[in-house]
């Protein structure tokens, strides 16, 4: 004797199965991950970083612009810097005694920054139009944070083209790039999106002042005093 199903068990079954795809995150836009984290993840690779020091025509070295500039790279270079650090000098511009002497003035700031004289390699290119400004590129390697891929990409149409693709009700796959470009590029230190950095060194003499005022039955937390001046005299009245 066979047993009959119930009428109502197969969409039973068929809702929990739409269900159970919803709970693994089976949502996609477009063929596309539904997270924007999955569909536009940070990437670390290393990649150059690069900074030109224009030439000047009467030579002389670096402006106190260009100056400051080139030690604030040399201390990247030395705290992020993978690998030497590459010096492309052009030639063939007919200025080449003002690039010798911004190159020495390129080496002096780097020293100022700590950077040593040895881990400065430096090449030459030559110029194309020599009545452009050519100037010497500070090229180095670095961990650096980013996409896999570039924003502003519309791999569908946005508008009613597609029936099946508006009717859907899903993000556009371009949806959140700018905002995962722009963490990426705000990143101090690239490892921070990877791993948590060590705990540093415990304050002994505040965790024992704040032990002593739990034993006299005292508020251990920080009394913050903040003056406060009348409005008028803020604005200077009267």
């Amino acid at each position: 004797m066979s047993r009959r199903r119930p009428a109502g068990l197969l969409p039973v079954l068929a809702a929990a199965l739409a269900l159970g795809a919803c709970a693994k995150g089976d949502l996609t836009a477009g063929g596309a991950p539904f997270d924007t984290r999955e569909r536009h993840p940070i990437v670390l690779r290393d990649a150059p970083r690069s900074l030109d020091v224009f030439v000047g025509r009467a030579g002389g070295g670096l402006d106190p612009r260009q100056a400051d500039d080139v030690a604030r790279f040399g201390q990247d270079y030395r705290r992020s810097g993978r690998g030497g650090l590459v010096a492309e000098v052009p030639t063939g511009t007919g200025r080449e005694l003002a690039a010798r002497d911004t190159l020495d003035g390129i080496r002096r700031s780097l020293a100022q920054a700590g950077v040593s004289q040895g881990a400065l390699q430096v090449r030459t290119y030559p110029v194309v139009d020599p009545g452009l400004a050519s100037p010497i590129r500070l090229t180095y390697a670095s961990l650096q944070a980013g996409l896999p891929h570039a924003c502003g990409q519309w791999p569908e149409d946005a508008g009613v083209s597609s029936y099946k693709t508006d009717a859907s009700n899903q993000p556009l796959w371009n949806l959140g790039c700018s905002t995962q470009a722009n963490l990426a590029a705000q990143v101090a230190d690239p490892l921070d999106l990877v791993r948590a950095r060590s705990e540093g060194r415990l304050d002994t003499q505040k965790r024992m002042e704040a032990i002593r005022k739990l034993r006299e039955g005292k508020d251990p937390s920080t009394e913050y005093r903040q003056e406060q001046s009348a409005i008028s005299k803020a604005v200077g009245g009267k």
